[in-house]
């Protein structure tokens, strides 16, 4: 893997990263406040397509190319733009977990 691939990779991961911890404190924020959300706000920030598709991007430039269009294939989807929005949150954890499992090299 080239210096750019690898470090466009790192990039991908470090946005991904930075969106989840800006939900989680959002949500900790909204559980600890002592208040009630707003009407009609979300307790916690929905998961855009980009974040997705950052974590996907990244994940196949790691070289998990095969288990990214697995696990799209599983989503009954051949690319990110035909999985459902709902779907989104379930995806990028699933995504973040490519290359991560128990055993897992790198």
């Amino acid at each position: 893997m080239s210096r750019m691939s690898e470090l466009s990779g790192c990039v991908a991961d470090l946005k991904a990263a930075a969106a989840a911890l800006i939900s989680a404190a959002e949500t900790l924020t909204d559980l600890y406040s002592g208040e009630e959300p707003a009407q009609g706000k979300p307790k916690s920030r929905p998961i855009t397509k980009e974040e997705v598709r950052a974590e996907l991007a990244a994940k196949t430039t790691a070289g998990y190319g095969a288990q990214v269009r697995a696990l799209l294939k599983r989503y009954g989807a051949a690319q990110l733009s035909a999985v459902k929005t709902e779907d989104y949150a379930s995806l990028l954890l699933a995504a973040q977990a490519i290359g991560n499992e128990v055993g897992a090299d790198g």
